[in-house]
């Protein structure tokens, strides 16, 4: 499965390319799942997403998820973890653990654990490649 990299301007580089994937996510609210477009983060431990998308997913994370503190680029934030949470990358579908944020100010995090690290990844002239072997 193959997905172009997204082309955003950027301050310092004219233009950066982020390698993206759309990704699906159950949605207990709709019985239904909801496409999400990611950015492939290899150094994220975990897929994390925004606050809202819990909304979305019909998932009450503050009463389900596991509360801490991590550590980022962006300081010290608040998560609340799910321990499995089912997740399609086209025809493959993992549980994964998923992460959300106390705010919306994060784009969503496609992550290693039992995700990215499931898959053959190659990114490559502005295109990443999922695969399994």
């Amino acid at each position: 499965m193959t997905f172009p990299f997204e082309r955003r301007p950027s301050p310092v580089f004219g233009t950066v390319h982020r390698p993206l994937a759309v990704v699906e996510f159950w949605s207990r609210k709709i019985s239904s799942w909801i496409k999400v477009a990611m950015l492939v983060d290899t150094g994220a431990d975990y897929t994390l997403l925004p606050h809202s998308y819990a909304a979305h997913f019909g998932i009450p994370v503050e009463r389900e998820g596991r509360a801490f503190e991590t550590l980022g680029i962006g300081g010290r934030e608040r998560v609340y973890l799910l321990s499995r949470w089912p997740m399609r990358l086209g025809l493959w579908k993992r549980e994964i653990p998923l992460g959300f944020l106390t705010h919306d100010d994060i784009p969503p995090l496609l992550g290693r654990q039992a995700c990215l690290g499931t898959f053959k990844l190659t990114l490559v002239r502005h295109r990443t490649i999922f695969s399994v072997e």
